[in-house]
């Protein structure tokens, strides 16, 4: 008889249960799908989302375009009074277009684990409109130059350290590896520039590199928190560098020095399937350090800052798969005038 009683009241309880877990399941997707959007939201810019489901595996075309326009002036002579200059003005233009396709591959190790792949190819044209230096000519040359080919490829890991939870954002740290696989400055032809007396004053390259011709080694962190109805996100990272040694007629050895990068920004969801976003990206660059040092690298700064504002739009176009575009605007001298980036990442 006590076995027959207890049947009932197992069977009971399990449908009793049923209701609860299928809240649970609700709760959890919920969550998941709010996780997936705010990693959306900010990765329409850089690549700082949550990492990749585990077994999940993504492939995410991109193409972006990038142009810059700058003006030098060069002036040689002196002031007979503040408005009157004695002497010769060196201007130069240079405008540069750079077209890079590239293919990102994404895979999900674990729930916190995933591992990453990009592969550049890159076309650079460059154009370049000066005066004779040190020539009192007022005709203006033209001097083109470029150069197409496979970029650097870039290996990542990177591991979620939380799960968000009790108020804290996401937080996740990255690693990644860039192997010199492009073309770097010192695999292209270059040629001296000369002034009419023989002396160096400056490099030019006959052909673009599409790559640093260095390895490099970049640890970092990024950060997402969402604050409904916002996404905050920030990263910081460090690119170390690895010298090189180029031969003598090159400088001997060359270390790019390293590179500290940080970025930060917020986004929000229009709708379940369009998000905006818009962040702030800045690197710092050092000077190249030559071996055997001459007079073109002495009077170089000894850093470069890099800064650009973002801004982009997502949508998502099936549940496994969206397309973001963005636009970068340099707000430094030594930063890109525009670049538009195209991504369109698809999950299998």
């Amino acid at each position: 008889m006590i076995r027959y009683a207890l049947v009932p009241a197992v069977l009971g309880s399990s449908l009793l249960l049923q209701p609860a877990l299928a809240q649970t399941s609700t709760a959890d997707e919920q969550a998941q799908r709010v996780n997936e959007k705010a990693s959306e939201i900010a990765s329409i810019t850089t690549d700082r989302g949550i990492v990749t489901r585990p077994g999940k595996f993504v492939i995410e075309p991109a193409f972006s375009y990038a142009n810059s326009n700058s003006t030098l002036v060069a002036i040689e002579g002196y002031t007979v009074i503040p408005a009157l200059l004695v002497g010769l003005i060196n201007v130069s233009e240079v405008q540069r277009d750079i077209f890079v396709g590239a293919l990102t591959l994404k895979y999900g190790i674990t729930s916190r684990l995933e591992t990453t792949i990009r592969v550049p190819y890159l076309d650079i044209h460059e154009d370049l409109r000066e005066r004779e230096a040190f020539q009192g000519t007022p005709v203006d040359r033209l001097t083109e130059s470029s150069g197409q080919g496979l970029g650097d490829v870039e290996a990542t890991l990177r591991y979620q350290f939380n799960d968000g939870v009790e108020g804290w954002p996401y937080i996740i740290g990255t690693f990644r590896v860039k192997a010199p696989t492009g073309e770097g400055p010192y695999d292209v032809d270059r040629r001296v520039l000369e002034d009419s007396q023989g002396n160096p004053i400056g490099v030019a390259f006959t052909e673009r590199p599409t790559g640093s011709g260095f390895w490099g080694v970049e640890p970092g962190f990024s950060f997402i928190y969402p604050s409904d109805p916002a996404v905050l996100f920030g990263n910081l990272s460090y690119t170390y560098t690895i010298e090189e040694d180029e031969g003598f007629e090159n400088g001997g050895t060359i270390d790019p020095g390293d590179i500290i990068r940080f970025g930060f920004g917020m986004g929000f969801a229009f709708n379940e399937r369009t998000s905006f976003s818009l962040g702030y990206d800045h690197s710092v660059i050092p000077k190249t350090d030559v071996e055997f040092d001459n007079d073109l690298n002495n009077a170089q700064f000894d850093r470069i800052q890099v800064g650009s504002l973002s801004f982009g739009l997502s949508q998502q176009l099936t549940p496994d798969t969206s397309m973001s575009l963005s636009v970068s605007i340099g707000v430094t001298e030594n930063a890109p005038t525009t670049e538009l980036t195209l991504k369109l990442p698809i999950a299998f």
